[in-house]
């Protein structure tokens, strides 16, 4: 999909539905807590703002209802939607997610964009979590304890000693990891995340405990790509939000991040809370607990809606937890 400037005219909020995966970790809290529809067991996870190959968010409702996002792009024109920041990338900019881990997830590591573009053909992957819960003692991986060399790493992969090298933290709700692209990670077992991502779906596997895919035979691991991609160093990044909670107008707002790639918000909605969609960006709002309205639509826990580019003030009213995302 190439992005491209066609109308010039404002566009109506769209509601999205998600694409759901069934990967072997998942577990129920989605369709549980969440009131998603699926017929998956597990579900794992729910792609919330999807154009990619692999998954494609269609639209809930409206002018707009059964298309998929890629064809509202196409026919609007995407700088019309999508906003001006939009004509820098050659691909849909953003995939958010919500990811329930059951269990541990795999240890792997995502390509930047050069090494991405050059072997995948699609963008690299920079990544944040947000924790939205955590069981007590949950702990996910973080990059290696102490900086250590790409031949280190690989003995480590081939000998079954890579735990001992790389750096687990305990994980609680609120935390905040910024995965920069090469940074080696895992989710663990006990907790729900929602991911903010680039638009790729490059994985490379080096670690996953020994189990067996639903074919029964052990999931392939990548360790050659993951080498030659892998920064082999301690995080440079905390675990907290990059601001503090401030009150504004109609509730109170948390910088989670701000990176030349996104800048995510995370918004408590407590009456009538006013935001602005200018012409530089979409924005994406992702429902993560209670329920109200945006402008005058109801929504409730999991909703998800694209506010186009250029659609000025709008408004959110009851008390729900928001998380804001824009390029």
């Amino acid at each position: 999909m190439i992005l491209n400037k066609k109308e010039d005219k404002q566009m109506e909020i769209l509601k999205l539905k998600p694409v759901f995966k069934d990967y072997i970790w998942g577990g129920t809290r989605l369709r549980d807590e969440f009131g998603f529809e699926t017929d998956m067991d597990p579900v794992a996870e729910g792609w919330m703002l999807a154009c990619h190959r692999d998954g494609m968010n269609t639209v809930d409702g409206g002018a707009y209802d059964g298309k998929t996002l890629e064809e509202v792009i196409e026919q609007t024109g995407s700088e019309t939607l999508l906003g001006k920041k939009s004509c820098a990338f050659s691909d849909f900019p953003l995939l958010i997610k919500l990811i329930d881990a059951k269990n541990d997830l795999s240890i792997q590591v995502h390509p930047d964009d050069e090494y991405a573009k050059r072997v995948e053909h699609e963008s690299g992957k920079t990544e944040i979590w947000y924790v939205l819960d955590a069981d007590e003692g949950a702990r996910l991986i973080y990059g290696f304890k102490k900086e250590i060399s790409k031949e280190e790493f690989k003995n480590a992969i081939e000998s079954n000693t890579l735990l001992d090298v790389l750096n687990s933290v305990e994980v609680k709700k609120g935390d905040l990891f910024f995965i920069e692209a090469g940074t080696v990670h895992a989710i663990g077992k006990g907790t729900l995340i929602a991911e903010i991502q680039q638009n790729s779906n490059s994985t490379y596997r080096v670690y996953d405990y020994g189990r067996l895919g639903k074919d029964g035979k052990p999931r392939e691991l990548h360790i050659k790509k993951a080498v030659d991609v892998t920064v082999t160093k301690p995080p440079k990044y905390g675990t907290k939000p990059q601001g503090g909670k401030e009150a504004v107008a109609g509730g109170a707002r948390t910088l989670l991040t701000s990176c030349p790639l996104f800048t995510v918000y995370r918004y408590e909605a407590d009456g009538e809370l006013e935001l602005f969609a200018d012409e530089d960006s979409f924005e994406h709002i992702l429902v993560t607990g209670g329920s109200g309205r945006i402008n005058g639509r109801a929504f409730k826990k999991g909703d998800s809606f694209l506010v186009p580019a250029g659609f000025g003030i709008y408004t959110i009213s009851g008390k729900a937890e928001i998380i804001v995302t824009k390029i």
